[in-house]
């Protein structure tokens, strides 16, 4: 009797699972939120939960500074129930492409409480890299539970219990950062980058900023930005420069073989990494930033604990999948021993 009850089980949960895929695959009617970039999508994905769909305009790995909005973008903005934007100069494309699209959807200004820095480059500019500050993306978080209460507010408590978790994990992070870049001589605590994102970690972590371009990847570098960044690595000896994911690094890599600095590793910026990448939420892109930058202006990894206080972020398996595989599990146990006796 035990076989052909497991089997019965199993057919069972694969015949509802198929049925709940299939149905998936045809109609998704829950509320669509779109943000400008990846790095907002997944903030708004942790927060919202699975009753809300997220679509990030810009692509994975695609810059936003340079981005040119698509047929396809429009079409997103145009179905969206809410739009969430980073402001402070970030979007310059962004109010054409509402405005074409003719949508209604309220847009929500998702930098709103955070003091903005001024651009190193450009006077009278915003520096629109406010997330690279965990204390920051505690505001970011904040404001995007609040315009996910506000529009659906059927699932307000959903997204409280979720806001208040992830709260909790960036805050543990905003420390974690913190003691870790400790660990660099402060002789060394010099962060040279393709462009200028990372003048708020800088400001936050106690690290000095220098960057070949402005805060915004939409322009060419200047011969007396070349040099002064060369002038800088070789007095005062920085060990390494760092190549960003979404900036072309030919320059960078130039100027390191000019100077002898190492190439420190790739870090992220504008936007997240795939799934298989190590940098593929916003949590993980800070972290694997951090030991990047640690690593290689430290000269060493061994002080960085293997154990930083956090849980891996494991791709979630869905309950019916896991359901059906301890299913399977506990048939083929209940299988092997009786078939022993």
């Amino acid at each position: 009797m035990i076989r052909p009850l497991f089997l019965a089980i199993s057919v069972c949960i694969l015949a509802a699972f198929a049925k709940t895929t299939s149905a998936q695959s045809v109609e998704d009617d829950r509320p669509l939120v779109v943000s400008t970039a990846s790095i907002f999508a997944d903030m708004a994905k942790v927060i919202g939960g699975n009753v809300i769909r997220v679509e990030s305009i810009v692509p994975l790995g695609g810059d936003p500074h340079t981005f040119e909005p698509t047929p396809e973008a429009a079409k997103l903005v145009t179905t969206a129930d809410l739009i969430l934007r980073n402001g402070l100069t970030f979007e310059g494309w962004l109010n054409e492409l509402i405005r074409y699209s003719g949508t209604t959807a309220p847009v929500t200004l998702i930098t709103k409480g955070i003091e903005p820095l001024g651009s190193v480059t450009y006077e009278g500019s915003e520096d629109p890299h406010a997330w690279m500050n965990a204390a920051n993306g505690l505001v970011y978080a904040k404001n995007i539970y609040r315009a996910l209460s506000l529009t659906f507010p059927e699932y307000s408590d959903q997204f409280e219990f979720n806001y208040r978790l992830y709260r909790s994990d960036i805050e543990q992070l905003d420390a974690w950062i913190r003691d870790t870049v400790s660990i660099i001589p402060e002789s060394q605590r010099v962060l040279i980058t393709s462009h200028d994102a990372f003048q708020y970690f800088g400001a936050a972590y106690g690290l000095r900023l220098e960057a070949i371009l402005g805060t915004s990847t939409d322009a060419d570098a200047q011969t007396s930005d070349v040099a002064r960044v060369i002038k800088l690595i070789v007095e005062s000896k920085v060990p390494s420069v760092f190549i960003e994911t979404t900036v072309n690094p030919k320059l960078i890599r130039q100027i390191a073989d000019d100077t002898g600095a190492r190439i420190g590793g790739s870090l992220f910026s504008d936007s997240l990494g795939d799934e298989d990448s190590p940098a593929s939420t916003y949590l993980d892109m800070l972290r694997f930033n951090t030991r990047t930058i640690v690593t290689a202006l430290s000269g060493t990894s061994s002080q960085l604990s293997a154990d930083d206080g956090f849980e891996k972020e494991e791709g979630s398996i869905p309950l019916l999948v896991g359901t059906l595989l301890a299913v399977f599990a506990l048939g083929f146990i209940i299988m092997f021993r009786y078939g022993q006796k």
